[in-house]
This record gives C-alpha cells, sequence and structure tokens, in this order.
C-alpha cells in the first residue's frame, strides 16, 4: 500500500488574490465553472478561501496555489503552497 491514499491526500487549488491586510493570512477566491441543469449553460462559481502565508510575501491579484492542512485559527484551513504569477 502506498504512502499517500487516495482518501489521506490532501487537496490542491487554484486561486486569486483577494486581501492580504491580515498578517500571514491572505483571503484567495477560487473560481469554477459548472453547467446550469435547465439551460445548460456555464456560469462561474466563486468561493473565497483563508489561507496561512507564513512570509508574507503574496500580493493582491497574484495567482496561488493553495493546500489544505489542519486548522490553523476558526476560519484557516488551507496554506499557500506557491506563488505561480505575481503582480507586476
Amino acid at each position: 500500500m502506498s504512502d499517500e491514499s487516495s482518501a489521506g491526500r490532501r487537496r490542491e487549488v487554484r486561486g486569486t488574490v483577494v486581501s492580504n491586510k491580515m498578517d500571514k493570512t491572505v483571503v484567495v477566491a477560487v473560481e469554477r465553472t459548472v453547467k446550469h441543469k435547465q439551460y445548460r449553460k456555464y456560469i462561474t462559481r466563486r468561493r473565497t478561501f483563508q489561507a496561512h502565508d507564513e512570509q508574507n510575501a503574496c500580493t493582491v491579484d497574484d495567482v496561488v496555489v493553495i493546500q489544505e492542512c489542519r486548522p490553523l485559527s476558526r476560519h484557516k484551513r488551507w496554506t499557500v503552497i506557491e506563488r505561480i504569477v505575481a503582480k507586476s
């Protein structure tokens, strides 16, 4: 049996930083497209997560990858893994 089973794997998602006003915390918006059941059109759904940013390196409009982790505070259950695109 392998070290990481599919049940024990932590989710990773890509999103955009929308706020970095808190200390060591960023708010990341993750967008996904889903098909409407009745009209069969694609619509965009957006969800925000609070993620831990240890170095305070992320700025607004950065594209980041976040990963699930243990609860760090009341709302933080994610941590920043890497910055993909930094704001120019």
